[in-house]
């Protein structure tokens, strides 16, 4: 499975960018996608997750801020960030994964200026 992330870019605190992670390859049917990211000299961190039914969890720091979803048809999960802020600089990483198996994607970089 490859995973493909886009929509990283630089924008000013308050705005908005939309992530989008394509995934190719044998994906199973059921199966969790993420989105994890990483800041300068911090440890990788969830920021939300959907399963391939459609259930969705956002961690409390971007709760009301960023909205995840996915279209199972074209096997892509998006992340849409509002009222972006300067601590959502970093590097964020697409995820898939599931009891048997686990694929990362290459990151994308959010800088959010204040």
């Amino acid at each position: 499975v490859l995973l493909q992330a886009s929509g990283g870019g630089l924008v000013q605190a308050g705005g908005t960018l939309r992530l989008s992670c394509a995934a190719s390859g044998s994906i199973p049917s059921f199966n969790l996608m993420g989105w994890y990211r990483q800041a300068e000299g911090k440890q990788r961190e969830l920021v939300a997750t959907i399963t391939s039914g459609g259930a969705a969890n956002v961690v409390d720091s971007v709760k009301g801020r960023f909205t995840i979803s996915r279209d199972n048809a074209k096997n892509t999960v998006y992340l849409q960030m509002n009222s972006l802020k300067p601590e959502d600089t970093a590097v964020y990483y697409c995820n898939l994964q599931n009891f048997a198996m686990d694929f990362w994607g290459k990151g994308t970089l959010v800088t959010v200026s204040s």
